[in-house]
């Protein structure tokens, strides 16, 4: 079995483990690259009201990395992923994010523990025009292997203020390739 399926069947905590054992990566990393997403840990009625799959755009500008999620038809995890389209036939793009350190952001908790994930960079959906409930969500995000950037571990969690709750949504990113539409900074 592979790292992938591996993934696809670990439980929360140990999801959380693997998370804590990550490695550090740099935005610049990031910058430029789309990365095919699969959650992990989401239970599966959720997930009917959602998706398993998805994409993450990341892209440099004027100094700082942003991104962008991308919705794909859902069909399956080992399929190919197929944006979904809008009238125009550009990808139907969600949630802009910023790419930043963890440093100076409070970690979330999860069964009235802190968990800490100060390992890596932080996607902060709290700084771009995010409609609720997304403009509270943070997701942590750490290489699976020393000094690469092809396969990252990512989770969310909610930052109210004073709660941060840990969602059960943790998600596996998978290097793609170069961008191939740069979306503007607002949702749709």
């Amino acid at each position: 079995m592979n790292l992938r399926e591996t993934l696809l069947r670990e439980s929360v905590d140990s999801l959380i483990e693997r998370f804590k054992r990550g490695h550090p990566l740099s935005a610049a990393e990031l910058a430029g690259n789309a990365y095919a997403g699969t959650s992990l840990g989401v239970p599966s009625a959720f997930e009917k009201l959602t998706w398993k799959t998805f994409r993450k755009c990341f892209v440099q500008e004027g100094g700082k990395v942003r991104g962008w999620n991308v919705r794909m038809k859902q069909a399956g995890t080992t399929h190919t992923h197929q944006p979904m389209q809008t009238r125009c036939g550009n990808p139907k793009t969600f949630g802009p994010f910023e790419v930043c350190s963890t440093r100076g952001y409070a970690m979330p908790t999860r069964r009235g523990e802190r968990v800490y994930l100060h390992r890596g960079l932080l996607l902060d959906y709290g700084k771009k025009q995010n409609p609720l409930p997304l403009r509270f969500l943070r997701d942590p995000l750490v290489s699976l292997e020393r000094g690469k950037s092809e396969l990252l571990l990512g989770c969310s969690y909610l930052d109210f203020g004073l709660a941060r709750p840990l969602t059960p949504s943790f998600f596996l990113l998978e290097r793609e390739g170069p961008v191939s539409f740069v979306d503007i900074d607002r949702p749709r």
